[in-house]
């Protein structure tokens, strides 16, 4: 397959590229050693200081990680699940981790259609949504395999214990998030106290104090995996599941395994590698993107997509259609590869892509976007860490819808997910819920590689827009924005439909759809013209801008001397910076 356009790397971080496009309000952190990118920089310092303690990118991620269970709880924390993608700089390979986790084996359709349930999801505050949290293994097992060696788990979790005890200020974002939960974690169980401040979500400023997570991770750090999945907080688990309808067993939560996977990837314009975990993730929607986005400048329909101008019309409609044909086969074909087998390897064809792109009108979009048959017969926090090793860790977890259900289990300090909603109450569809099964999963990790070398350690969190986000920011990297400005450039966000649809008390799913909404900063005439090809556009400001996700970037840069240089940029959408060790 011919390449459409090959990348001028002379143009990467050149300023002037940039500045005229979308000017940044922040400028990008250059470090020579380790750097942190996340949504919190009291997180961002836990990873600081495992990072100068000796530990590897890998090390400092997980101490990030517990650390934003603390500082922003109403997107992550131990009740949630993780992945993770880690480059290896010593072999120069990439390695992922699933930490999701899996329904209640006794978890059936019928039980939850008998409780009421009439939508194709299970709505977000119904506890037979909650899967197994497979964040606690995932902090073990990537600090076990891919760490350094030379921290413990103790030592890594022990900022994020100091912080849960001590109290940390609330951040301005994330204020408002808690603020918008209050009543859902009122509701949801009997011990919402946990984490509110005098009965009510703390406002910025405010000190909050977890002393029961605190507890949580001091179980961890003593015990390990056994300290979460069996005894007093598994138990603790089951037993609120049990009091709301659920049929959580301790079984369930003594099995849970992380799994290491082969992650996949697809090579754009024979130059540059992305890197995704496998399903049950969504990340094969990016690669599809990018294939069917290749296939249609290889088809003659569309010039190269880097000479297009950036967020024009040309250049939206082109994304905004690859995207749409990706999801509708992810939502489709996505799910536990453990129970229905994904063609992966025939969806990322050449001959599959080709037929995806032949579907692309430059001229309207499709109205009616269906998933493919490629062969006869589917609320977080992203962060990126890098170390002076050269090892980069993309890590990436999630409650899934905010505070997850918002249910709290007694004296543990955290609320439970509610990832369970990912699946389809649906007897044939693959994604169909079954006990013991991984759902559909939102939350994406990314890296890209230039031949062998590490390239950027990068991701865009937000439920469907995570693979919107990861092609958006690669293109804009690749036609010479920096890490900060490729954040800083206003995004568009499709509708995806099931099941982050649903709403808070329905769980309705939906499908593909043309609703399309364009973040302020693209102009409204813009906006008009692709109303005219077909689109349901729309244009949004203020808070409503959050459905844009918020990303991090850290690239790598050889300089002259020899000497690698991180260029890190953290997103204007959330609370937090990049910060670079010294």
């Amino acid at each position: 397959m011919s390449s459409p356009a090959k990348i001028d790397w002379s143009k990467v971080d050149a300023p002037e590229l940039v500045l005229q496009r979308f000017p940044s309000r922040r400028s990008v952190v250059y470090g020579t050693k380790g750097v942190v990118s996340c949504t919190q920089p009291l997180a961002a310092e836990a990873g600081l200081e495992i990072l100068r303690k000796g530990g590897n990118a890998a090390d400092a991620a997980v101490a990030t990680s517990a650390a934003l269970n603390v500082t922003e709880p109403s997107c992550c924390g131990i009740g949630g699940d993780a992945f993770c993608l880690f480059y290896e700089a010593k072999t120069k390979q990439v390695k992922a981790l699933n930490g999701s986790g899996h329904s209640p084996k006794r978890l059936t359709i019928d039980h939850v259609r008998q409780q009421g349930v009439t939508g194709r999801g299970i709505p977000y505050s119904n506890l037979n949504s909650v899967t197994v949290p497979g964040a606690a293994a995932a902090w073990v097992d990537t600090i076990e395999t891919l760490g350094s060696g030379r921290i413990s788990v103790a030592e890594v979790l022990a900022p994020a214990i100091r912080l849960a005890e001590e109290g940390v200020p609330v951040s301005e974002i994330h204020g408002h998030a808690w603020k918008r939960s209050e009543q859902l974690i009122k509701n949801a169980s009997p011990n919402g106290d946990e984490m509110l401040l005098n009965g009510k979500a703390p406002l910025p400023g405010q000190i909050i104090k977890l002393p029961y997570l605190a507890k949580t991770f001091r179980a961890v750090a003593e015990q390990g995996k056994e300290g979460f999945y069996k005894g007093r907080i598994a138990e603790a688990i089951v037993a609120l599941i049990k009091s709301k309808g659920g049929v959580m067993e301790l079984d369930d939560l003594a099995e849970h395994k992380t799994t290491f996977v082969e992650p996949i990837k697809y090579t754009y314009a024979d130059e540059v590698t992305v890197y995704e975990c496998p399903p049950n993730g969504q990340g094969i929607t990016a690669l599809l993107a990018l294939g069917i986005l290749e296939n249609i400048q290889a088809q003659g329909k569309t010039k190269p997509l880097l000479e297009m101008e950036h967020n024009s019309v040309e250049y939206l409609h082109t994304l905004v259609e690859a995207l749409r044909l990706a999801f509708a086969d992810g939502q489709h074909y996505v799910t536990d590869p453990d129970f229905v087998h994904i063609p992966v390897d025939e969806l990322l064809s050449k001959e599959y892509f080709a037929s995806r792109a032949a579907l692309f009108d430059p001229t309207k979009t499709n109205p009616e976007v269906v998933h493919g048959n490629p062969v006869h017969s589917s609320d977080t926090v992203y962060f990126s860490v890098t170390d002076q090793w050269g090892n980069a860790c993309s890590y990436i977890q999630s409650n899934y819808a905010g505070f997850g259900t918002g249910a709290i289990p007694k004296e543990c300090g955290f609320t439970l997910q509610n990832r369970g909603s990912g699946f389809v109450l649906e007897e044939h569809h693959p994604n169909a819920l079954k006990g013991g099964k991984r759902p559909y999963h939102t939350i994406i990790p990314a890296l890209a590689t230039r031949g062998d070398e590490l390239f950027l350690s990068y991701g865009v969190m937000g439920g469907y827009m995570q693979p919107q986000g990861h092609v958006q920011v690669l293109l804009n990297i690749l036609r010479g924005f920096t890490p900060q400005a490729a954040l800083d450039a206003p995004r568009f966000c499709i509708s995806a439909g099931s099941p982050d649809n649903q709403t808070q008390s329905t769980g309705q799913a939906g499908d593909i759809n043309s609703e399309v909404n364009f973040e302020e900063g693209i102009p409204a005439e813009t906006v008009e013209a692709l109303r005219q090809m077909g689109h349901d556009a729309r244009l949004v400001t203020g808070f409503g801008r959050g459905m844009f996700g918020r990303g991090q970037v850290i690239q790598k840069i050889d300089d002259p001397s020899g000497v690698t240089v991180w260029a890190a940029g953290s997103d204007l959408r959330g609370d937090g910076h990049a910060v670079a060790q010294i």
